[in-house]
């Protein structure tokens, strides 16, 4: 290289060249992006890929431990969108379904439901509750976002998420949106249930996350980020659930946000809305 450029020596910098790739190129893709930044979290901090499923079956393992959302209960705020006609039995899909409390809830009221979740001891807990219940309910175990297009399953009238959200990294959240886009119908809802900023979960800067290499068991989130992330659909609900007692038939701890957004209908181009 020409030292008149300006450019620095780079002989000095040469590498043997071996089979393969030595310096890593391999990144061409936005998947390749977000792989490479799961990376950057210490393994035991994984809670949302394939490789997060053992601490999953670790947590879920021990079934008697006094763990508010391992009673077979419905969030009170999915059973307030349903008492309140503000969402109508259609196709379900429930992220990090765990036990299965909330998908058993939406198969008894005639949705049709499939429900996924990373933890093999989850989806068979959740497996035994739908038997003894009746349900007809199609689990599956594994990473939602990993799912092939004809894995995912949708067009979904509702894509149901009580606490997997908050346990996403942030660059994941491009993958959630993209789930979202890819088989949220026209019309259908998200029903989003998450850590409130102020009561549980880090508040933490996204980036000092990745400094860090952990989530610390999850991030907060507060009305106005929630609205940012998800301004591409219309807000119909945002608020902290309610807080239910321990002799109540539903699950409600204030320290959560819940959230119930729509897809409204596409508008195509000279076009009429789509429904």
């Amino acid at each position: 290289m020409p030292p008149e450029l300006g450019f620095c020596d780079v002989r000095s910098y040469r590498v043997p060249i071996v089979e393969g790739d030595p310096m890593d190129r391999n990144i061409r893709t936005i998947d390749d992006v977000l792989k490479l930044m799961d990376g950057l979290f210490a393994p035991e901090a994984d809670r949302w890929t394939a490789d997060g499923a053992d601490w999953w079956d670790g947590f879920y393992g021990d079934r008697s431990k006094p763990v508010p959302f391992f009673v077979a209960k419905p969030d009170e705020n999915l059973v307030s969108y349903l008492d309140r006609s503000l969402i109508t039995p259609g196709r379900a899909l429930d992220l990090g379904c765990g036990p299965g409390r909330n998908a058993l809830h939406l198969a008894s009221l005639g949705f049709q439901v499939d429900a996924v979740d990373l933890s093999p001891a989850a989806i068979s807990w959740a497996e035994e509750r739908a038997r003894e219940a009746g349900a007809d309910i199609r689990f599956r175990c594994g990473d939602a976002f990993a799912l092939t297009e004809a894995e995912s399953g949708g067009p979904y009238d509702l894509i149901h998420d009580s606490g997997c959200f908050h346990h996403l990294p942030p660059h994941r959240r491009i993958s959630y949106l993209a789930l979202l886009d890819r088989v949220l119908a026209p019309g259908g809802h998200l029903a989003l249930t998450c850590f409130a900023a102020g009561a549980m979960g880090s508040e933490l800067p996204d980036a000092e996350f990745y400094r860090r290499s952990a989530l610390h068991g999850g991030l907060a989130y507060t009305p106005e980020s929630l609205r940012r992330i998800f301004s591409d659909l219309t807000e119909v609900e945002l608020r902290r659930m309610h807080d239910e007692p321990p002799e109540s038939p539903y699950f409600g701890e204030p320290f959560l946000w819940t959230a119930l957004f729509r897809r409204d209908a596409q508008t195509p181009p000279g076009g009429s809305p789509t429904e």
